[in-house]
């Protein structure tokens, strides 16, 4: 009930005639793995070496975006600096070769029967990813090569304005067949992926795996928040009412 009121909501704000979806498009780092609470230890230790403070809620809120874009931001706040993207991407690489030290993170509860249901109703399934380290986008193709094609998944190299710009998920729309935004679900956790989906006009679905307050991603714009992947693969029929 409360999911198909959502659904009536969105139209009526969106001005849509119906809601029809076709793909479902999901972020990686908090909705597909459990991997947050290794990169945001990686992205603390990369930046303290280059004299940038960034915590743990940074990490989260930040979440989504491509990681060069992060490092411009922080580095031009707290340092003055104008990085370039070459400079950028060398302390990404940093922050990466941090990350792949840690142990290998797993895939959350409920996110494999949860990619069943949707292949079993016939929808696509894409991934949409700020992401730019090839193992991880390797492990992606590895992991759900049941249900993902290689060409349905949207990473860092394929976009010039990666979120909160709503261009990664409307990239997701055209890969999956230049779909209209009323044909699409979002799945995010973090605000600022979020606030890409909801700029894209598509129903965007809020799992809250972290830290931060559900507040934070209604205060995005996210149509409906659980909290996690395994509660909406439960009620996944509800979308399709």
């Amino acid at each position: 009930m409360m999911v198909q009121r959502e659904i009536q909501k969105y139209l009526t704000d969106h001005g849509f005639g119906n809601f029809a979806p076709k793909v479902v498009l999901f972020d990686m780092d908090g909705v597909l793995y459990d991997s947050m609470p290794s990169h945001a230890k990686a992205w603390r230790e990369a930046m303290a070496e280059f004299g940038i403070h960034f915590t743990v809620e940074d990490s989260y809120a930040t979440e989504g975006m491509r990681g060069i874009d992060t490092i411009r931001i922080y580095a031009r706040n707290q340092l003055g600096k104008e990085l370039s993207e070459t400079e950028a991407q060398r302390m990404y690489d940093e922050k990466a070769r941090l990350f792949h030290q840690m142990p290998q993170t797993q895939i959350f509860d409920g996110v494999i029967d949860l990619m069943r249901h949707i292949k079993a109703d016939g929808l696509q399934i894409g991934i949409v990813t700020g992401s730019g380290q090839k193992p991880l986008i390797k492990r992606l193709t590895d992991d759900f090569h049941d249900f993902v094609a290689p060409g349905h998944i949207v990473t860092a190299y394929d976009i010039e304005h990666g979120k909160p710009a709503p261009d990664p998920y409307l990239k997701g729309l055209e890969l999956a067949g230049a779909l209209k935004p009323w044909e699409g679900i979002v799945v995010e956790n973090a605000p600022m992926g979020v606030r890409a989906g909801v700029a894209a006009g598509i129903f965007t679905v809020g799992i809250n795996s972290g830290p931060l307050p559900d507040l934070l991603l209604a205060r995005e714009g996210a149509n409906i928040i659980f909290p996690s992947i395994r509660e909406f693969s439960n009620q996944w029929k509800d979308f399709l009412k």
